[in-house]
C-alpha cells in the first residue's frame, strides 16, 4: 500500500499515452517522471534504500501496460512475479528532487524474463536494478516462454544478457517451492 496511489497514477497515465502515442516496443525503454517525496526519505534525509524498489515497480507497471504485455496477462489469467533482484547505488536522491525511472526489458533466459531499471537525473544514472521476473498463472503453476511468445510475439532485437547476470541469477537461486529450503547458518 505505501505507493498505491502512485501505482494507479502511473497506470492512468500509462493508459493515456498509448492512446495518444501507441504501444512501445519490446526493447523500447519507457520512462516515468518522479519526484522524491517526504515518504521517501530515511533519516539520513535521502531516500531509502527499499524505496528504490518499489519506485521501480512502477516503471515495471508503465512498461508492462506501455508494450500491451499486461493486456494479454490478464486475458489469460497470468501474472508476473520477481524472483530475484540486485540493485547498485552510486548517488543519492534527496527530498523533492526530480529523476525518471527508465525501464527496459533486457533479455529472458529458459525461466525468466530480464528487466533493467534505472533512476535518472539530468541523464545521469543515479542507481541500477536489475529484475529477474517469471511468469505464473492465476489457477496455478508457470508460464512457459513457448506460451508466453506465442501470446504475445517473441521479442527481436534484444541483447544477449551479459554473462554476469546469468552468473548472478544462478548464483542467488533459492530451491523451488517444492523443495525444502532450511534456514541454516554456516
Amino acid at each position: 500500500m505505501n505507493v498505491i496511489w502512485r501505482t494507479l497514477l502511473v497506470i492512468l497515465q500509462a493508459r493515456r499515452r498509448v492512446r495518444r502515442d501507441g504501444t512501445l516496443g519490446p526493447t523500447d525503454v519507457g520512462t516515468v517522471r518522479l519526484t522524491t517525496l517526504p515518504t521517501d526519505i530515511d533519516i539520513l534525509r535521502h531516500m531509502n534504500n527499499g524505496r528504490y524498489l518499489s519506485l521501480f515497480d512502477l516503471g515495471r507497471w508503465d512498461l508492462l501496460i506501455r508494450t500491451g504485455l499486461f493486456d494479454s496477462m490478464k486475458q489469460r489469467g497470468w501474472y508476473a512475479v520477481v524472483s530475484s533482484e540486485t540493485v547498485t547505488f552510486r548517488k543519492s536522491l534527496e527530498l523533492w528532487q526530480r529523476f525518471d525511472v527508465e525501464s527496459r526489458m533486457i533479455g529472458h533466459d529458459d525461466k525468466a524474463v530480464f528487466l533493467e531499471h534505472r533512476a535518472v537525473v539530468d541523464g545521469e544514472v543515479y542507481a541500477r536494478v536489475i529484475v529477474r521476473a517469471r511468469m505464473l498463472r492465476r489457477s496455478g503453476g508457470t508460464v512457459s516462454h513457448e506460451e508466453l511468445f506465442a501470446a504475445v510475439g517473441r521479442p527481436e532485437g534484444i541483447p544477449d544478457i551479459e554473462e554476469w547476470i546469468h552468473d548472478w541469477a544462478a548464483a542467488v537461486a533459492l530451491p523451488p517451492t517444492k523443495a525444502p529450503a532450511p534456514s541454516t547458518w554456516n
